[in-house]
């Protein structure tokens, strides 16, 4: 629609964000990962060739907030951000969901540790002017789902369970700093019974429907932004 730009979103996370099948470990496909699925909530009702949103997938399987990882090598999501957010602008919102990496016994981390790794990306990505007129990017910053004690990955995280559920007031407190918005996920979706740390079809479809009405609240949508400006 001519004056309205085409919006763009940086979905910036780890396997969740990838889309890894805790049932096959393989990858879901283009119709099941969350991403896909957001960009696909958020164009209901556009013509084909007139999308409103342009979305990103940006998960790297591992990544931690800001931690390096002497096992699984290059996955610092903070010394990361900077090229993949200069590569994709201008980004209207930066939609940003790690943490869960950062529980593995290998980094002997408290939960404020690991909310506060998130925030320095929160900070980062504000700070990159990477937004339309080179302004900051809306951020908002999800806490992951708590992990559940089973089986799958215990031989790299351990029972994590406990301190998986402490992030959130964590998560919050940070992001309302920093004027970000906030989603605690485990009140949307929960993680795969098949591994405990990975999220099913259903979850999926979840998370991207909670996301959806953030996006939807902080940055607008084409109708929204109309009947502003003819209250102009």
């Amino acid at each position: 629609m001519p004056g309205y730009p085409l919006k763009t979103l940086l979905c910036y996370g780890d396997s969740n964000t990838w889309g890894y099948n805790p049932h096959t470990g393989g990858r879901y496909d283009h119709k099941t990962r969350w991403p896909m699925v957001l960009k696909g909530l958020l164009n209901q009702g556009c013509p084909e060739d007139e999308p409103e949103f342009w979305v990103v997938e940006e998960g790297q399987n591992g990544r931690t907030t800001c931690r390096e990882d002497p096992v699984e090598g290059d996955r610092n999501g903070l010394r990361q951000v900077l090229p993949i957010l200069e590569s994709h602008k201008p980004l209207d919102m930066v939609v940003l969901m790690l943490g869960t990496n950062d529980l593995k016994p290998r980094f002997n981390p408290l939960p404020y540790d690991i909310a506060w790794g998130a925030q320095r990306l929160v900070r980062a990505i504000q700070d990159s002017r990477t937004g339309p007129n080179e302004q900051s990017p809306q951020v908002l910053m999800i806490c992951p789902p708590p992990t559940r004690d089973v089986p799958g990955f215990t031989h790299i995280f351990g029972n994590t369970q406990e301190l998986s559920k402490k992030l959130a007031p964590w998560y919050r407190e940070f992001a309302l700093e920093r004027g970000a918005a906030f989603l605690d996920a485990d009140t949307v979706i929960s993680a795969s019974r098949a591994d405990g740390i990975h999220l099913d079809p259903e979850a999926h479809l979840r998370l991207a429907e909670a996301v959806a009405r953030i996006v939807r609240e902080r940055v607008g949508t084409r109708d929204m932004r109309r009947d502003h400006a003819a209250h102009c």
